[in-house]
């Protein structure tokens, strides 16, 4: 692979509008691809309003410009006829903040399955993007109560990925540099092909010296245009005298009419052993699709929570 030519490469794709994830470079045995989007995006809500400590006057108002850009290079070479080499990597840049990574890893695949470490998504994601559907909200219980060990974009994260027919099986250790809170996942989704696809996932590890434990059920289902999926979620963490467990679950309902998906979500989760509501929220979204390239959404969630202000978000999207 000669440096000038995939420069010049490299650089036509980063230009290029006409394609998604564009092949920049390919021989017999590697291939080199360049995606992303650039999202001009804003939230409309009383929760961003930010008020003077002293003077009590507002400074912030509740509109907050949320744009972002990403890149994605990932790529994959042949090394034998059953063992390839692989790896990618996404950064993120939103308006006035410096560039995030969200994935960086590399790994080799074999005819048992892809293995791989870095920065990546652990294998109870596969579950929850089951809910993980809207542009704009959503995926609020997860957050609340998941573990390291069982969410997206994780560091030290060391996984495993592979196929059996109509099963997936995934599981990834996370290596975590503070001592005492190694964590692991196992997952697996069988899918049926008439349309359903059921998850079960499970989580353990420690957090600030205590024991957690979390499981995952999830189930999807889609027929004709409508898609329907249903996440629950309970976490476990040992205490002094007992545990403090709480619980959670997501539901989702997609449909699409031509140009058009529309979506809604309902999340709810538990804190303090199942005494206080941590989320409790429903979302509906809108999006329209011009291309393959370009798409323009708009979504509302409504609070349930006392303390919490509901929130609009509308943006649009390039993808190359």
């Amino acid at each position: 692979m000669k440096t000038a030519v995939l420069t010049s490469s490299i650089l036509a794709a980063l230009v290029s509008t006409s394609s998604l994830a564009a092949t920049v470079y390919k021989d017999d045995s590697s291939e080199l691809k360049i995606g992303g989007r650039a999202e001009a995006r804003f939230n409309i809500s009383d929760n961003n309003d930010k008020y003077d400590a002293t003077t009590g006057e507002k400074t912030e108002s509740s509109f907050d410009d949320k744009s972002r850009a990403r890149l994605s290079i990932s790529g994959k070479t042949q090394i034998t006829s059953d063992l390839t080499g692989f790896g990618k990597y996404e950064n993120e840049v939103s308006s006035g903040t410096d560039i995030k990574t969200r994935y960086l890893f590399a790994g080799i695949g074999t005819q048992a399955g892809d293995f791989s470490y870095g920065k990546q998504d652990t294998a109870l994601v596969m579950i929850t993007d089951f809910t993980d559907t809207m542009a704009t909200f959503g995926a609020d219980a997860d957050d609340a109560l998941a573990l390291n060990a069982g969410s997206d974009k994780q560091e030290n994260n060391f996984a495993y990925k592979g196929e059996f027919g109509g099963l997936t099986l995934g599981a990834n250790y996370l290596a975590e540099e503070a001592a005492n809170s190694d964590q692991y996942a196992i997952a697996g989704i069988y899918s049926f092909d008439f349309g359903l696809d059921l998850g079960l996932g499970y989580a353990m590890g420690q957090v600030e010296n205590q024991d957690v434990d979390q499981v995952d059920l999830g189930v999807q289902y889609s027929i004709a245009d409508f898609t329907f999926g249903a996440l629950y979620e309970m976490t476990s963490t040992d205490t002094t005298g007992g545990s403090d467990d709480n619980d959670g679950y997501e539901l989702s309902a997609q449909y699409k009419l031509d140009k058009w998906t529309f979506v809604g979500v309902y999340n709810y989760a538990t804190m303090n052993d199942g005494d206080d509501d941590a989320v409790d929220n429903f979302a509906l979204e809108a999006v329209y699709k011009f291309n393959s390239n370009l798409r323009t959404y708009a979504g509302y969630k409504f609070e349930q929570i006392d303390d919490q202000d509901d929130q609009l978000q509308a943006g649009i999207r390039y993808d190359f």
